[in-house]
């Protein structure tokens, strides 16, 4: 059966977004039915199955909490590139760095999506760090969809995705993969060991103990509600060492959140 018969009705739309909201903060507004109908027809297709009212009785039944992570998985949004938003890295090696003169350092992508951002970060501090070698240095890169994490694991990519990064990174942080004619490459073992990727949902308990000295949260809040995001937005500051950085997408901004951080310029907070 490849076919999945019936129109997603509004309480069914209704119900698919309560989901959504309770599990992972992201807001599907009027507007969005097509999108999740679109969306969960892959789902529908994948367990053989017709009919959105059986795949909502489907999500209560015994095998509903790892349908649920799939769930989640078709509805998020992961759009990325390597070194999006150009003007937080500029930012970072010309102000923030300098302020970074501790021997242990510690990053975190709290969204990683398939490990552009991450792996943009390890190869901006392996080129702007001469001392990187003896500090200890980690970045943690985190996200809700078990998919794109296993992406982010393999960390290969075609090089269509690579044109716009510099010459130079690509001839020393890359390592073309398979045969002679194959355009597919792999982040070589320096900069992957510098990245440790977990799955990680941000509204639940974080597992993390220490405090980081920058967080990119970036293009995610853009999904929640203010309450939501006002609740991250001060876990990020209970996580942040004093002086840490806060950069989050420039579509956001944090006008309309209550916060304790200090603005920077746009997208930047410090605490």
């Amino acid at each position: 059966m490849n076919s999945v018969s019936g129109e997603l009705t509004d309480r069914q739309f209704k119900k698919i977004s309560d989901i959504i909201y309770s599990e992972c903060g992201i807001v599907l507004k009027s507007g969005k039915e097509a999108l999740v109908r679109a969306r969960l027809t892959k789902r529908l297709r994948a367990l053989r199955m017709e009919g959105f009212g059986k795949y909502l009785k489907y999500l209560h039944g015994a095998k509903g909490r790892e349908e649920l992570g799939l769930l989640v998985d078709v509805m998020t949004t992961n759009k990325t590139s390597f070194f999006r938003e150009m003007a937080h890295f500029d930012f970072l090696g010309e102000t923030v760095l300098q302020k970074l003169t501790g021997r242990r350092l510690r990053f975190w992508s709290a969204a990683c999506s398939s490990g552009e951002e991450p792996f943009s970060l390890a190869m901006f501090l392996l080129d702007r760090m001469p001392d990187l070698g003896s500090r200890d240095v980690k970045i943690l890169a985190t996200d809700i969809s078990p998919t794109i994490l296993g992406k982010a694991r393999k960390a290969t990519y075609e090089k269509g995705v690579l044109l716009e990064l510099p010459s130079t990174f690509m001839r020393k942080y890359f390592a073309k993969i398979g045969d002679e004619n194959s355009h597919t490459y792999q982040v070589n073992a320096d900069v992957r060991r510098m990245v440790r990727i977990a799955r990680l949902n941000l509204l639940h308990p974080w597992p993390m103990k220490g405090s980081f000295n920058v967080i990119f949260c970036r293009n995610v809040m853009i999904y929640f509600d203010i309450l939501t995001q006002q609740k991250l937005v001060n876990r990020f500051w209970d996580i942040l060492e004093p002086g840490g950085y806060l950069f989050v997408g420039h579509s956001e901004g944090m006008s309309g959140v209550k916060h304790k951080f200090r603005y920077v310029r746009p997208a930047t907070y410090v605490k």
